[in-house]
């Protein structure tokens, strides 16, 4: 009986985990801001103050936050560790770095889609139209979708049966959520409409429409980065 109840607390801290992660994104609380305290958590959450303990300590192993002794918890960084294959969260400029990965998804993920159009099973059609689904509930809820998108882009990776291109999506990963966390969901309804069109080209075997929907997809979010570059320097002119 103990060792359910012990599976049972890991699982609720493993989701409090999630729900804290989703709180520092959606907040939004930069590295640097300190998190509340253990109490605050609990009540925010609906959990005990060793549940809170548990997920806190499950952050701190990803990279995320960081205890320190009798100062409080602090976010340290936005990206967990091993969605940063590339060790690019370090870097200080979020946004130049969120366009150079969008550009280098712009060469890489209209070619994979193509291959994906060619070479995907009927079991992972039905995995990729399983991911877009449930990034659609997730956006028509309000919910954070950023696992989902990683999840939806990881299966066209797949899709495209080639060995080469899934060692590559752990650094797509990393270039989703640096997306999503810069821009704060800001493009639900162009992701709607433009993973529809990616799964559907997907399904109808068609490469040319699965390259061009996802080409859209990908210039929807490089318009999407550059537009917040220039309100960044508009509004540091005009201090």
């Amino acid at each position: 009986m103990g060792g359910f109840s012990n599976i049972k607390s890991k699982l609720l801290a493993e989701q409090v985990q999630e729900q804290i992660y989703h709180y520092i994104l959606e907040t939004p609380l930069e590295p640097g801001s300190k998190l509340p305290n253990e109490f605050e958590l609990g009540e925010k959450f609906g959990v005990g103050r060793s549940t809170i303990r548990e997920a806190v300590k499950l952050l701190v192993s990803q990279g995320i936050l960081e205890v320190r002794r009798g100062s409080g918890t602090y976010v340290v960084n936005t990206t967990p560790s091993d969605l940063d294959p590339l060790g690019l969260s370090g870097a200080e400029d979020k946004m130049a770095l969120a366009l150079d990965l969008v550009n280098v998804r712009l060469i890489l993920e209209p070619g994979i889609a193509e291959m994906a159009a060619l070479n995907a099973t009927e079991e992972a059609i039905l995995e990729l139209r399983c991911c877009c689904e449930r990034v659609e509930e997730r956006i028509a809820s309000g919910d954070m979708y950023i696992q989902d998108d990683i999840a939806f882009h990881t299966s066209v990776a797949r899709c495209s049966g080639n060995k080469v291109v899934e060692q590559l999506i752990p650094i797509i990963d990393t270039a989703v959520m640096m997306f999503v966390n810069v821009t704060h969901q800001r493009l639900t309804k162009e992701t709607v409409m433009t993973h529809r069109a990616i799964v559907d080209a997907i399904s109808d075997r068609d490469p040319i429409g699965a390259k061009t929907a996802m080409m859209m997809h990908m210039t929807y979010n490089r318009n999407m980065i550059l537009k917040l570059i220039r309100e960044e320097k508009e509004k540091n002119h005009k201090e």
